[in-house]
């Protein structure tokens, strides 16, 4: 994910609503493809393809969105409910969704003194979500304050389980996305694929997964292509980001992007792929597209 301060800027800007919604609709009805550009890629299939809005929010959302459905993507992450029309507008799908409140990264499920706004956030953005046919929430554990493993487990739990139900209920699943904290998250708790998968364990529902983060854990443990494996079936969404820095995932950095992507289609793995890189190059678009190509296995 993003510093906090770029998160907390698109998150305050959240305005939910059912009115948001209906005009949404409206939009996606009126929408009428284009025929597709000298820039749009002729994509393999393998892969679902998506991009992470925040690492681009110098671009105003609409030019933005044009030049997602130029490339040939399917689907934006990390939208805000307000700007679900924008996506709707232009065919766009959103794959994985913020809740309509004031998210904070540290404040997180981990810490029960969080619980009773957060079970309110979630229980708010999931029935908007159905509305606009959207499947994927994210969350997070927040940050330890000096809590042991187990103490974080048990209250991510507590918290997990008065939502879990609704989403259940709704074919819509929640998932905590994995930071690393040695870098840009210090003190979060889900910092590791192996308390996240303890998490899930607990919780035993196909609606709780694990959003892995490839430039994060690549930071806080390595090994990904095994982890990969190992624990697929907990893994319901990825991001990408070159290593060290987060820019560009091309040859300037340590991941080699074709073969943990590979990896991923191999698990037989259905969900998306964003691109969460910051682009370095003056060419922002033009980064995305390049990132798309290494990743279209």
């Amino acid at each position: 994910m993003n510093p906090p301060s770029s998160r907390r800027k698109l998150i305050k800007n959240m305005i939910a609503g059912s009115a948001v919604l209906a005009a949404g609709s409206q939009l996606l009805s009126s929408y009428k493809p284009k025929a597709k550009s000298k820039d749009s890629l002729e994509l393999k299939g393998n892969i679902n393809h998506s991009v992470c809005r925040w690492c681009y929010d110098s671009i105003p959302l609409e030019t933005f969105c044009q030049n997602v459905k130029e490339i040939g993507l399917p689907a934006i992450d990390l939208v805000a409910p307000k700007d679900w029309p924008m996506l709707q507008k232009y065919g766009l799908y959103s794959s994985m969704c913020y809740v309509a409140g004031d998210v904070s990264l540290t404040d997180g499920f981990a810490d029960t003194r969080y619980h009773d706004k957060l079970i309110s956030q979630y229980k708010e953005v999931i029935p908007l979500m159905v509305a606009a046919g959207y499947k994927d929430v994210i969350c997070f554990s927040g940050s330890r304050r000096g809590m042991d493993d187990e103490t974080g487990l048990n209250n991510c739990v507590k918290g997990l389980q008065q939502i879990l139900p609704l989403a259940e209920k709704n074919g819509v699943t929640i998932q905590m996305e994995l930071l690393n904290s040695k870098v840009n998250h210090k003190d979060y708790m889900c910092d590791r694929t192996a308390w996240g998968v303890a998490l899930c364990k607990r919780l035993n529902s196909p609606n709780f997964k694990l959003l892995y983060d490839i430039y994060h854990m690549q930071i806080d443990e390595g090994d990904v292509i095994r982890t990969i494996q190992d624990n697929n079936q907990y893994l319901g969404h990825y991001h990408t980001g070159g290593v060290p820095g987060r820019h560009e995932i091309d040859e300037s950095q340590e991941l080699y992007y074709p073969a943990i992507m590979k990896a991923i289609v191999a698990t037989g793995f259905k969900g998306y792929v964003a691109q969460e890189f910051i682009p370095a190059e003056k060419d922002k678009i033009a980064s995305l597209h390049k990132a798309v190509i290494i990743c279209d296995v």
